[in-house]
């Protein structure tokens, strides 16, 4: 017997909601999320299906557009599949979603997720997206097609291209998967908390947007405390908007920067290799004090301007320093130790 789909249109073209998942229609659910303090996402396609080959909305833009706004929604991930390779064909599509969503009577984010294959960060602004996907589908796995050291190295160029409202989308947090993403997708072994710990960092140093992917009613204490931490929540969020770059290399550690609102400096360093790894930082000082230094992960603050910290393997410390740095410049001199 053929699988029901769990939407569907009505003799008008609108969408229709499953019954038996949705008994009481999303304008009940949205109400629920709402009342909760949470906004509610709903997923589309620029195609006639979706990837997963329920109704897309090719040719029913305005109509999905108003649905949308009646049944409450607030976000909109409109995919891309069965639909044609060209960039000019996509930047149609979504411009007619664009322009059906900006004109719904409803604040709704437009998200772009067209894979990053037709460079979508040049023009996702045009037709009124907030975010744009850079890649293929993140897998929760640190290395490998789509794991997280690749996603990283994917997004990080693209930084000259986000700012306030309009973002860079590296894909979701994997943290909390633990190897259980979609059966049979390749990379599904799964993360050490380390580099659940280093996907949440980075992403929250690119200004990436934080989306989790694990069912938050399992979700174990280290996979709460990782999607939890509000230091990275509040530099990911900083008004500021300015990504981070990567600005040294000393063998596998990383030193990240991104500049903050007030004149304050997010650093992170990133140990890409498969060891712990012991570095000594020196940290910019003044008359034989550091300005004002927060360990981002562990709450404490920093006071010694020369430092040993051992890094696990894939592992990242962030660090909020209360002191503008020179773009580009790195913030801290790092000798690498080794293990």
């Amino acid at each position: 017997m053929p699988r029901r789909p769990l939407a569907w249109r009505d003799p008008a073209g609108r969408l229709t909601a499953s019954p038996s998942r949705f008994p009481r229609g999303i304008l009940a659910l949205a109400d629920e999320v709402h009342a909760r303090g949470l906004k509610l996402g709903i997923y589309t396609c620029a195609g006639a299906l979706t990837c997963g080959g329920e109704p897309g909305s090719e040719g029913f833009e305005a109509t999905d557009a108003a649905t949308f706004a009646e049944w409450e929604v607030d976000y909109v991930k409109d995919d891309y599949c069965h639909a044609p390779p060209e960039g000019e064909a996509a930047i149609e599509r979504y411009t007619r979603m664009g322009d059906a969503l900006a004109t719904c009577g409803r604040s709704i984010v437009f998200a772009v997720c067209e894979w990053g294959q037709r460079a979508p960060w040049e023009w996702a602004p045009s037709v009124r997206a907030s975010l744009w996907r850079c890649g293929p589908d993140i897998q929760d796995a640190w290395e490998g097609a789509g794991g997280i050291g690749e996603v990283l190295d994917q997004t990080e160029p693209l930084a000259e291209w986000a700012g306030p409202g309009a973002w860079n989308d590296p894909d979701m947090l994997v943290a909390g998967l633990r190897g259980n993403s979609r059966p049979g997708a390749a990379g599904t072994r799964g993360c050490t908390d380390a580099e659940y710990r280093t996907q949440l960092s980075l992403w929250a140093m690119m200004a990436a947007p934080l989306h989790a992917s694990c069912d938050l009613r399992f979700a174990d204490h280290a996979t709460l405390e990782t999607h939890t931490n509000s230091n990275l929540i509040a530099i990911d969020q900083d008004r500021l908007g300015v990504p981070a770059r990567r600005v040294m290399r000393i063998g596998p550690v990383e030193l990240w920067q991104r500049p903050l609102t007030g004149g304050a400096t997010a650093v992170a360093i990133v140990n890409r290799s498969q060891a712990s790894t012991s570095v000594q930082i020196e940290w910019p000082s003044e008359h034989g004090g550091l300005p004002e230094l927060l360990n981002c992960w562990t709450g404490e603050v920093v006071d010694r301007p020369v430092d040993r910290a051992s890094f696990e393997a894939h592992g990242t410390g962030v660090f909020r320093l209360d002191r503008e740095l020179p773009a580009g410049k790195p913030a801290v001199e790092m000798t690498v130790l080794g293990a």
